[in-house]
């Protein structure tokens, strides 16, 4: 996996103590811009890895950041500090790329099967070294669904119940999603 020491995202420091944080979210929810934008730059970053790991593009990630921050604004006031708001944002933005993959893409959600095994069967000719070693590059090869579980479950710790309440798939179905997911990313990384 390559590694950047230049994030895609700017960053700026915020505070450690709770009470500022509480601070800034309370003025940025009476529509203080100042505010909004410290909360921006202090979650963008985790914002935009979520965003790159579910929809497989730079491109898109980047747009996707822009949606989830815009939904942000129109719905931090809804924010109760029952939970953490980089718990909260993190939700907002599985829902945010979650219905854009649902609008945008036909096969946003189609489940991987057997037939689709040569698919995977290994790097194409054009794959450099650096990419057939990516993690990341062998994710977004995954088609969107399969994807979408794999990066709900395993990077970030949702159950199957929980996968299929966000997608609407069955349970059962996110598990067989996963396995294939792995069994893919398996193939694709030679392993």
């Amino acid at each position: 996996m390559h590694s950047r020491t230049d994030g895609p995202i700017d960053t700026v420091p915020v505070a450690g103590d709770a009470g500022h944080i509480d601070d800034v979210v309370r003025r940025a929810q009476l529509g203080d811009v100042s505010a909004f934008e410290t909360l921006y730059r202090a979650h963008a970053p985790a914002i935009y890895a979520l965003c790159r790991r579910m929809s497989g593009s730079d491109g898109e990630a980047r747009e996707l950041v822009q949606d989830v921050f815009v939904r942000a604004w129109e719905k931090l006031e809804s924010f109760r500090g029952q939970s953490a708001l980089a718990t909260w944002m993190h939700r907002l933005a599985v829902n945010v790329v979650l219905n854009h993959l649902r609008t945008t893409k036909r096969d946003a959600l189609r489940l991987i099967d057997d037939s689709d095994d040569a698919a995977f069967g290994g790097k194409s000719a054009d794959a450099t070294l650096d990419a057939a070693m990516d993690i990341d590059w062998a994710v977004a090869q995954l088609p969107a669904g399969a994807r979408t579980v794999f990066v709900l479950h395993d990077v970030h710790g949702y159950s199957h119940d929980e996968i299929a309440q966000m997608t609407g798939i069955a349970a059962g179905t996110a598990r067989a999603q996963l396995w294939r997911a792995r069994r893919a990313l398996t193939r694709l990384l030679d392993l």
